[in-house]
Parts: structure tokens; sequence; C-alpha cells
């Protein structure tokens, strides 16, 4: 059921960051008036003064309750890939409570939350029970809500899909951990941000698996990015605590964190596949073939963009 009328005020957590930028600027583009919550209020504005920005501060709830008084529908992207120093996933957890109760307290109406597939609260990886307590603390707050299933997603300031091609354009050979015939489904970062919009428009409570039209292993995926940017390597299978030692290795040179033991673990466990149909639409090949020239040029650093 869709809301009537447009000219809502949205609330989106780092709209100038990745998947909010997109959702930000769709909704913009239908004549909603956005605020940001942002923990990088110094950053260049995307949208000229059209968004305007508020602190992300977990410490003054109070603050973030007025910031989202008069707002009807609050976009919660919010999440940390991986431990950082005194960012934790756990930490994340709280955070997010945080932000459901001013939501709460300030009269939104609806909340859409950002979570990813598999969820599940007994899970040993944090990432994935984290983001179950999220969604159950979501779904207990009175409110009504839209919760949305990602896995992997691409566009052009993406990292996981980016920094594999850097490493073929730049290194002799590839490392698969084990056998690379783990599954994930990666979903074009604008198709997610088109599915929030969507529920940024309806009443009902629902729960969705977003994914794109593609299923591949591990090992289709890497062979499919060197033939798009013309990069072909040999793919070694080596085993994963091997890999991650290579990768630690490699992070030292680039001050960055490339893959971490539970990201391997959650790849290899086949959590980034769903049985739900797709309902994202852009081809992953598509994409590459478009921007062939650009993925993988430069390295992209998951320490520099949100913690520099």
């Amino acid at each position: 059921m869709l809301v009537g009328g447009f000219g809502m005020k949205i609330a989106v957590t780092g709209a100038s960051s990745y998947s909010g930028k997109y959702i930000t600027r769709r909704l913009l583009q239908q004549g909603e008036e956005v605020i940001s919550l942002t923990l990088h209020p110094d950053r260049p504005d995307p949208f000229a003064g059209a968004v305007r920005a508020f602190p992300l501060d977990f410490a003054r709830p109070d603050d973030l309750a007025s910031a989202l008084r008069g707002v009807d529908v609050f976009v919660n992207t919010y999440w940390v890939r991986f431990d950082w120093r005194d960012n934790t996933q756990s930490r994340a957890v709280v955070n997010a409570r945080v932000l459901v109760d001013a939501a709460r307290s300030a009269g939104v109406k609806r909340i859409i939350y950002i979570s990813i597939t598999n969820p599940s609260p007994t899970s040993p990886l944090p990432y994935f029970r984290g983001k179950a307590a999220i969604e159950k603390m979501t779904a207990d707050s009175g409110l009504s809500y839209a919760i949305l299933r990602p896995t992997i997603l691409f566009g052009a300031e993406d990292i996981l899909i980016n920094n594999i091609a850097f490493l073929l354009r730049h290194f002799p050979v590839f490392a698969i951990p084990g056998d690379g015939g783990y599954r994930l489904q990666p979903i074009y970062v604008d198709d997610l941000a088109g599915l929030a919009v969507t529920g940024v428009h309806q009443k009902d409570n629902s729960v969705w698996d977003a994914v794109g039209p593609d299923s591949f292993s591990f090992l289709q995926l890497v062979r499919l990015i060197g033939d798009k940017i013309g990069a072909r390597r040999p793919l070694i299978h080596v085993p994963p605590r091997l890999a991650l030692l290579a990768a630690q290795i490699l992070g030292r040179f680039l001050d960055d964190v490339l893959m971490t033991r539970d990201e391997v673990a959650g790849l290899m466990g086949n959590l980034l596949v769903t049985t739900d149909p797709p309902r994202g639409h852009t081809r992953l090949s598509d994409w590459l073939e478009a921007n062939k020239r650009s993925v993988g040029s430069h390295y992209a650093s998951e320490l520099r963009r949100h913690y520099s």
C-alpha cells in the first residue's frame, strides 16, 4: 500500500555516503525534503545545499530526537563493516538502539532499515547477529517499518568489486579462498535505492531480500571482472587462512583492511545468497562493461573513507 502524495520529510543516515547518497538523490528527485544524520559533517556536499546535515552523535540522544522532530520516515543505513578501535559491531547495535529510540521519541512514523541477507540472532558472526538484533528492535519499535536485506552492493563508489578489479590489474595472480564455489548475488546500489524509496512510500510492514538478477560463484565473479576489465589472471586456490594472511600483509602496505575472517566465513557459508526472487534488475556484467576503464583503476580504502 502506497502513501498518498509526496512532500514528506525524510531523514537519511549518511546522505553523502555510499547507499545513502543514492537513496537521497532519488528522494530529492521525487520532491521530498531530506535531512542527513552524519558522522562526517565536513565532507563535500553532493547536493548543493539541498540537504541539511545534523551530527550523528550517539552520546546526545536528545539532540538526535530534536533533529528528527517533524520527520515522517527515517532511513537507517548506519552500520560498521568491521571492528576498528572503538567502532565495533557490538557498539553499532547499541548505537542503533539510540537511533530507534530517538525516532520514536521524535514522532517519526516509519523506519526503513538496510540490513543483510540471512541475519540470525544465533549467528556466530557478529555482522549477521548484529543486523538481526537491529531488525528486531526496528520491528519491536511500534513504528511502521520496511527492512531491506541486500548482499554485496556494486556501483561507482563500491569497495569490494572495485578492489578485486584493482588486484587483478596490479598483481600477476589472484588467490581464491577455498574452492571458490560459494555463491553471492550482488545488487546495484541504485536498484537498492529504488527499493528503499518504494519502502518510504508504503505503509505496510515488510521484510524484503534485496538482490540482483545474477547469482555467481565467487570464482565466476572474479573471472567475470577480469574478463571485463581486460586483466585475466591465473586464479590459485589457497586455504582460507592463507588468503587472510595474504590480505593482512597487503593491507599493511595499503593502510587498510582488505578482508576479515568473518567476511570470509559469511561468504563461504553462502550467507550472501537468497531463495527469494531478485528485486534488482541491473546486471553486474552490463555495469562492468560500461565502467570497465574506471573500475579498479584506483584502490578504494575503507579506512580512509570512514576514519580519515
